[in-house]
């Protein structure tokens, strides 16, 4: 098999896997936070609605190499990680993929889009594999600090993501790190703040349910290529921690 039929073949069955889960999982009214142009392919008669920081035209000043053709319409203009737009208990479903990562508190954007679910709605998460991804070398986020980002708020980690980033992603040689997370913290540049992989990610939720009192149990979780694919449901009760 030659490496180009090989690449193909990975990225159907990438694709499938994806549709797989959503097929099986996604139904009713919804929502999709950042799809831009890779929208998550979802049964007939499922209504999506799209929801970005920015409108058409932002996007695609934000990402100029993208075609204006290729990104999804946005329906909804609002922080992803807090919904201030949608009621509670008004989503069947939220799919969010590629999305976590970027939050830097992470329970509390899964409290966030918890609120908007129904009872017994699904949040349908991508996220990538810290081993498989450019984040290989980074360690993984460690339960305390996730717990203290919900806790005390983020602005006392960010610095440390940042260099981290610096050092062990862009790797800027050490003379520059200042320098580069000064501008990282300039452009409120978006990088993966937290990393995981599946086990690590599914051990994330459940001690969020368990000590924090989030709403969510693990339906299952899927290795899909560099990343895994996460089924959340909402519970009909918040947990007591």
């Amino acid at each position: 098999m030659t490496g180009g039929l090989r690449a193909t073949t990975r990225a159907k069955l990438f694709g499938a896997r994806r549709r797989f889960l959503s097929y099986r999982f996604v139904r009713g009214e919804g929502l999709e936070i950042g799809a831009l142009g890779s929208p998550l392919r979802v049964r007939n008669g499922v209504k999506v609605r799209y929801v970005d920081r920015f409108d058409h035209e932002g996007l695609i000043e934000q990402y100029p190499e993208a075609h204006r053709d290729q990104l999804v319409s946005v329906d909804i203009i609002d922080d992803g990680e807090v919904l201030s737009t949608q009621p509670d208990g008004s989503a069947d479903f939220i799919v969010a993929n590629h999305f976590i990562e970027h939050a830097e508190n992470t329970v509390g954007t899964l409290e966030n889009l918890c609120r908007v679910l129904r009872p017994g709605g699904i949040l349908y998460l991508a996220v990538p594999d810290r081993h498989r991804t450019f984040d290989k070398d980074r360690p993984p986020t460690p339960l305390d600090h996730i717990e203290r980002d919900y806790r005390d708020g983020p602005g006392w980690s960010r610095h440390a993501h940042q260099e981290e980033w610096a050092r062990l992603v862009e790797r800027a040689p050490e003379s520059s790190i200042v320098t580069r997370v000064a501008d990282l913290e300039r452009l409120d540049y978006a990088i993966h703040y937290h990393v995981w992989d599946r086990a690590e990610f599914r051990a994330l939720v459940e001690h969020a349910s368990s000590r924090l009192g989030l709403p969510l149990e693990v339906v299952t979780t899927v290795r899909n290529g560099f990343e895994f694919i996460v089924i959340l449901r909402k519970t009909s009760a918040r947990a007591k921690p």
